[in-house]
C-alpha cells in the first residue's frame, strides 16, 4: 500500500480525526490515551467509562443548565428597563448551587482516581524489628526488603506495587519509628514519618508479645488525620498460643474501634485475610460504583476554576449586585 502511496498513519492520528471531525469529545480523546497507559484494571474501566462518553455527558449536562442560566441572565439585561422579572434572584441562587453540587462530587473524586491511577500508597509502619520489611516480603511474595534481626536495619524507604482485585497498591516499608542518634537513622525515620502523611492506608504493625497499652499508644502516636484508614497488624502470632493472640486482636480492636489482625508475616500466616482487608479498606467498589471518576489533572484544574467562577456568581447573587 506504502508502495502504491498510502502512508503509515502517524502516532495517535485516528484519535485526532474522531475528534476533529465531531466523533469524539476531548474527553474522550483523552481516555483514549489513559486506556493506552493504565496498568491495572480498574484504570482501564474508569478510562473505558469516559470514552464511552459517561463524562461527557455529565458536562453536557453542566454546559446547558450553565448556558441556561447565562440566557436568563441577558434576557434580564435586554428588559432590565421594561421593568418585567423573567426570573428572581431566588431562583437563579439555586441554579447556580445544584450546579456546584455536581462539581464538586466530581472535584472530590479526582484524589481516588488519582490513587487508582498511579497505585492507593499504604505505609508499613512501626517500631524497630516489628517485622515491616518481613510484611512487605510477603505481601509481594519476593525477597524485596532486607530482613535481620538487628534493629533499625530499614533505615530508607522501600516501594513496590502489586495489583489487588484490579487495583494497583504502592507498598511502602519505611523505618522504624523510635528516638535514635543515629543521623543516618533520623533521616529514616522523617521520612516514614512523612510517608505515614502521604498514604491513604496505614499498616501499623506491632509485635503482639507487646502490652495492650503500648500498642494503643503507638496507633494514639501516629496522629493520623481523618481521612487515612488504618490497619493495626498484630505479627508474630507464630510465636505464642493462638488462643492468646485472637483474645489480644479482640482487646485491641475493641479499645481503638480500629481494623485489627494477628498474623505471622514469617510464616505467612493470615496474610491472606490482610490482604482482603486492605482491598475493603481501601473502599475501592463502592467509590467506582457511585459514579464518574476523574483522574486528568487538567480535568481537576478546569473543573476547579468553573467551581470557583460559580461561587464568585453565587457570592454576586447574595450581595444583591445589580
Amino acid at each position: 500500500c506504502v508502495e502504491n502511496g498510502a502512508r503509515i498513519a502517524k502516532a495517535g492520528e485516528f484519535t485526532q480525526r474522531a475528534f476533529l471531525n465531531g466523533k469524539l469529545d476531548l474527553t474522550q480523546a483523552e481516555a483514549v490515551a489513559d486506556i493506552i497507559a493504565s496498568n491495572s484494571q480498574k484504570a482501564k474501566q474508569i478510562a473505558l467509562s469516559q470514552l464511552r462518553g459517561g463524562f461527557a455527558n455529565q458536562l453536557q449536562y453542566l454546559r446547558e443548565e450553565l448556558i441556561n442560566f447565562a440566557a436568563l441572565i441577558e434576557l434580564e439585561l435586554d428588559f432590565s428597563e421594561e421593568d418585567v422579572e423573567f426570573v428572581d434572584r431566588k431562583s437563579l441562587q439555586q441554579n447556580i448551587l445544584s450546579i456546584q453540587k455536581e462539581v464538586e462530587p466530581l472535584l472530590h473524586s479526582f484524589k481516588i482516581g488519582n490513587a487508582i491511577k498511579n497505585g492507593i500508597p499504604v505505609a508499613i509502619v512501626g517500631k524497630p524489628n516489628s517485622g515491616k520489611s518481613t510484611l512487605l516480603n510477603a505481601l509481594l511474595n519476593e525477597d524485596r526488603a532486607i530482613v535481620s534481626a538487628i534493629a533499625g536495619t530499614t533505615r530508607d524507604t522501600i516501594e513496590d506495587t502489586i495489583q489487588l482485585d484490579g487495583v494497583n497498591f504502592r507498598f511502602i516499608d519505611t523505618a522504624g519509628l523510635r528516638h535514635t542518634n543515629d543521623e543516618i537513622e533520623k533521616i529514616g525515620v522523617e521520612k516514614a514519618k512523612q510517608k505515614i502523611s502521604e498514604a491513604q492506608i496505614v499498616l501499623l504493625v506491632v509485635d503482639i508479645s507487646e502490652k495492650v497499652e503500648n500498642i494503643i499508644l503507638q496507633y494514639t502516636s501516629l496522629e493520623l488525620r481523618a481521612d487515612q484508614n488504618c490497619i493495626i497488624v498484630l505479627n508474630k502470632i507464630d510465636a505464642i498460643s493462638s488462643c492468646n493472640g485472637y483474645d489480644i486482636e479482640e482487646a485491641v480492636a475493641t479499645l481503638t474501634k480500629v481494623n485489627t489482625l494477628a498474623i505471622s508475616a514469617k510464616n505467612k500466616l493470615r496474610v491472606d485475610k490482610l490482604v482482603k482487608q486492605i482491598i475493603t479498606t481501601s473502599s475501592i467498589d463502592k467509590i467506582t460504583n457511585e459514579g464518574t471518576i476523574i483522574t486528568n489533572a487538567r480535568h481537576y484544574n478546569e473543573l476547579n476554576n468553573a467551581l470557583q467562577s460559580l461561587q464568585e456568581i453565587s457570592n454576586g447573587l447574595a450581595n444583591n449586585l445589580s
